[in-house]
């Protein structure tokens, strides 16, 4: 069937999508609780995005205890 070939399942939201040529295509989606809203918002995980690429390449500093962490963002020497 073609709910079973695309994943679906009885009572999922389906966006429905008209493209320019007539073709209908059908999207799923998923339904975020309202308070968790933002941080599904294109910004937020762009910011994700850039904080996961910061990971990775090693772009951050780990610090011993909180002085230390207060003073660097102070701009004082450790």
């Amino acid at each position: 069937s073609v709910r079973r070939r695309a994943n679906l399942k009885e009572g999922d939201f389906l966006d429905v999508v008209v493209e320019a040529d007539g073709t209908v295509r059908l999207v799923p989606q998923i339904t975020v609780n309202r308070s968790q809203a933002y941080f599904w918002t294109r910004r937020w995980q762009e910011g994700e995005r850039e904080a996961d690429d910061d990971l990775i390449a090693g772009r951050y500093q780990d610090f011993d205890n909180m002085d230390d962490l207060i003073a660097s963002l102070s701009g004082e020497k450790q």
